[in-house]
């Protein structure tokens, strides 16, 4: 009689603990379908095609408070520097800040003339207004060079930068400027 009571009450036991374990997984199963009902998400504006041709670059100038080199993003649409991308951005570089608390580096009128790359060096042939900066101020000639090193080593493929001034080398600017850290 006793072991029917232990039997009895096992498969009682055993009868609830089913029900219960077949009532939590329904439970479950009705709790995911109302989370992972999918609604289709619709966006406030359309992403126009200009969007999605922009990328951000970074150009360096120095403070006008501490000379310090400072990066400043800029937003341009991908045709523009596709092709030549160097020369894009020493044009921005040209071309000067806009931040107010950043001054402009390369001298006035300086031009690219041309521009190339060797292995991981792009070569920079500048005209001569590009020598026009502030001999008396030491720290403007390692700007104007970090500047442009900075800003072109950004790109992957450049690791070092040559200048040479109307197609030939110059005292000034006879090394392969590589990026400090």
């Amino acid at each position: 009689m006793k072991n029917k009571k232990i039997g009895i009450i096992f498969l009682v036991v055993l009868i609830i603990i089913l029900i219960g374990g077949y009532l939590g997984i329904q439970y479950v199963k009705n709790n995911e379908e109302k989370e992972t009902i999918v609604e289709e998400y619709i966006p406030q504006e359309e992403i126009a095609e200009e969007q999605v041709r922009q990328t951000i670059v970074s150009l360096y100038f120095p403070s006008k408070d501490t000379e310090q080199l400072n990066p400043e993003a800029r937003l341009i649409d991908i045709k523009e520097i596709i092709n030549n991308p160097y020369e894009k951005l020493i044009d921005l570089l040209i071309e000067g800040p806009k931040n107010d608390k950043n001054k402009k580096i390369i001298p006035e009128n300086t031009k690219l003339n041309k521009n190339y790359l060797e292995g991981d060096c792009v070569v920079l042939d500048f005209s001569t207004e590009f020598l026009n900066y502030s001999k008396e101020n030491e720290k403007e000639k390692e700007n104007m060079i970090n500047s442009i090193v900075n800003t072109l080593t950004e790109l992957r493929e450049i690791n070092q930068v040559k200048i040479l001034i109307n197609g030939n080398e110059n005292n000034e600017f006879n090394e392969i400027y590589s990026r400090k850290n």
